[in-house]
């Protein structure tokens, strides 16, 4: 009885988990997509005190004195280097990707197996065969297989892109841990640019910039959300059916 009142709740359940998902849809509508909050690891490392009261990297100034020894000096370093620290990451990915392969097998054999005489017994089963059937040649077989195949992968990518991360973290090593996001709202339309990554301070251009192939364990994500983007996205009764259907 309990497997059976089971099976009366799965359908509930499910009108249930739908209803619930299309809820998010249903208070954007007519609205425009709100922005995410910022980090609360970059709001940190950019509210540190170190860095707004203008002392992080740099040195101390004496009274009276025409020589800054800081980072905002006229020859001072002023590439990214402590925490809170903000610099450029340059994305420019043009790449394309070519893969083709073949495959080719072939195999024949041949079987014959004669039996003339052995002790008069094919002899004597030709007298019970039909006409025209013996058994000197009992047995001949012939057998042939071949396969082949053939395969090509092609993938083209590019990508231009320019964003502003901030320095979260200083490791132990001197290695910079990098955290960034850029978020442009056109109507209903929203897009995202999210960053995040290990960068070396010898990496980081004089410009104060960093190409995206230096960037360690680097994760890029340039998408959106909005009308669009949801009048692109299957509904999740179909992905729902995808998953579930077997065929």
């Amino acid at each position: 009885m309990q497997g059976v009142a089971d099976m009366k709740t799965l359908p509930l359940l499910l009108i249930v988990m739908v209803l619930c998902a299309g809820c998010s849809r249903i208070e954007n509508i007519g609205r425009a997509p709100e922005f995410n909050a910022a980090s609360d690891r970059v709001a940190y490392a950019v509210s540190d005190p170190r860095v707004t009261n203008g002392v992080a990297g740099g040195g101390a100034t004496r009274d009276a004195s025409l020589w800054m020894s800081g980072r905002t000096s006229l020859l001072g370093d002023r590439r990214a280097s402590v925490q809170g620290d903000i610099l450029t990451v340059v994305v420019e990915i043009d790449e394309s990707a070519e893969m083709e392969n073949s495959s080719q097998r072939g195999r024949s054999g041949s079987e014959s197996l004669a039996m003339p005489q052995i002790l008069g017994i094919p002899q004597r089963l030709d007298r019970r065969l039909p006409d025209g059937a013996s058994m000197a040649d009992a047995v001949d077989t012939n057998s042939n297989s071949s396969s082949s195949g053939n395969g090509s992968t092609r993938r083209s990518e590019s990508l231009t892109l320019r964003i502003a991360a901030t320095i979260v973290d200083v490791l132990p090593n001197g290695v910079l841990q990098i955290e960034g996001s850029q978020e442009v709202r056109v109507n209903f339309e929203l897009r995202e640019l999210l960053i995040s990554g290990f960068v070396r301070p010898e990496d980081i251009s004089r410009r104060n910039e960093i190409t995206y192939d230096k960037v360690a364990s680097a994760r890029i994500s340039y998408g959106g959300r909005g009308q669009i983007t949801d009048m692109q996205q299957p509904r999740y009764g179909q992905q729902l059916a995808d998953i579930i259907l077997p065929f």
